[in-house]
């Protein structure tokens, strides 16, 4: 199975990005299965319903939130109509949608899509992690029901998104870490078959402050104190992200490319 995994798609930029390129990477690339985090999708924060609507309508199949998941209020009663999208497994016991689906790909395939959210220098005190994550991989072990599977880990500290991809190694497809806006280079395949790579950055324009226009995160910084709302950078965004391709017979990766596409960042393709 040929995968795509995109990043925190941030803002107009981003939205975008995915709307006039999505459907033709797919084609170029033979992609089976899309996944998208978009959790910043709509002005920075949170993702709307409508904005959901149009990623999923551009050619993603799958959507996953954050921490900023119910951000945007209206998400609270759109999540349970839309099972595309995915909020993270640990959000909240009472949170509304569900934090792992199995998908139908086509040749009669399925693929596992989950979602966590890390502990570390998190501002919310969420839920353990990996206890979350177990249940999931014993409900759904690679080489069953499923032919592949996919962990995104969106958390503050790559210590623990490394801690959980090995932690899951043999037991994923591929864990691959959201959250920071800014593409690690370690694109990899951890011994035991799973893809890994620690963040696979954003969808938005990097001529900003992780995907924010520069002046008002740099004023905070420089004097200490703030003046404006953060606001979304316009200018060209690159699509960064992780490219898998599995064994279907193993659910096992047998590829594992960083992607980066369009904008302001060198060119990485499958």
């Amino acid at each position: 199975m040929r995968i795509l995994f995109l990043g925190d798609v941030v803002g107009r930029a981003g939205r975008q990005a995915i709307t006039t390129r999505l459907a033709e990477l797919r084609q170029q690339w033979s992609i089976d299965f899309i996944i998208v985090n978009g959790e910043n999708a709509t002005s920075g924060i949170g993702v709307s319903p409508d904005h959901a609507k149009a990623l999923l309508d551009a050619g993603a199949d799958c959507l996953t939130l954050g921490d900023h998941a119910f951000d945007q209020r209206d998400m609270l009663s759109f999540i349970d109509k839309e099972p595309r999208i995915l909020r993270p497994l640990n959000f909240a016991k009472a949170a509304p949608g569900q934090g792992a689906r199995v998908f139908d790909v086509p040749g009669g395939r399925k693929i596992l899509v989950a979602q966590v959210l890390g502990q570390v220098f998190m501002k919310r005190p969420f839920d353990d992690p990996f206890s979350a994550v177990e249940l999931v991989m014993k409900r759904h072990a690679l080489g069953g029901q499923i032919n592949a599977s996919l962990l995104d880990v969106h958390a503050e500290a790559t210590s623990e998104k490394m801690a959980m991809g090995h932690w899951c190694d043999g037991r994923f497809s591929a864990v691959v870490g959201t959250h920071t806006h800014v593409p690690t280079g370690d694109a990899q395949i951890l011994p035991a078959g799973t893809a890994y790579m620690t963040d696979a950055g954003m969808c938005g324009d990097y001529n900003s402050v992780i995907g924010m226009e520069k002046t008002e995160p740099l004023r905070r910084f420089v004097t200490g104190m703030g003046k404006s709302r953060f606001t979304p950078a316009t200018g060209d965004a690159t699509l960064s992200g992780l490219f898998v391709e599995t064994d279907d017979a193993t659910g096992k990766a047998t590829r594992a490319q960083m992607v980066r596409e369009g904008g302001r960042l060198s060119a990485s393709t499958p």
